[in-house]
């Protein structure tokens, strides 16, 4: 990351006065599957370093849940049961080419797809 998206941008990551506040006062409690970085101060203060852009969606639920603190204990502590109909959790996305489509998701069905119409 260049030194000017550091100091003037948000969205790359953070800026350099969360950099200079992680650095002085932040401790490191987890890393989460997108490689999102969790850190706590002495105060109880929690807060997200984006591995990428800056987006809400990319927090799991599990740090989700610590972040806001709902729950004390850190998710690599907590003994979270997952239940088979579960999937795995995935960012939103909205705007992307994975974004939900129901034309494109069942193809073999688009027949069975009619446009609503008054004249029905």
């Amino acid at each position: 990351m260049t030194l000017f998206k550091i100091i003037f941008t948000w969205w790359n990551g953070q800026t350099f006065g969360t950099f200079l506040n992680t650095l002085f006062f932040g401790k490191l409690v987890g890393v989460d599957q997108f490689k999102n970085k969790y850190y706590q101060d002495k105060s109880g203060k929690r807060w997200v370093i984006y591995s990428n852009e800056a987006e809400a969606s990319k927090i799991p639920p599990e740090w989700h849940i610590w972040i806001h603190h709902l729950i004390e204990t850190l998710p690599s502590e907590a003994d979270f049961k997952k239940y088979s109909w579960q999937k795995e959790y995935k960012e939103n996305m909205t705007g992307t080419s994975e974004a939900y489509n129901p034309l494109k998701s069942n193809k073999n069905n688009k027949e069975d797809y009619k446009k609503w119409s008054p004249d029905n």
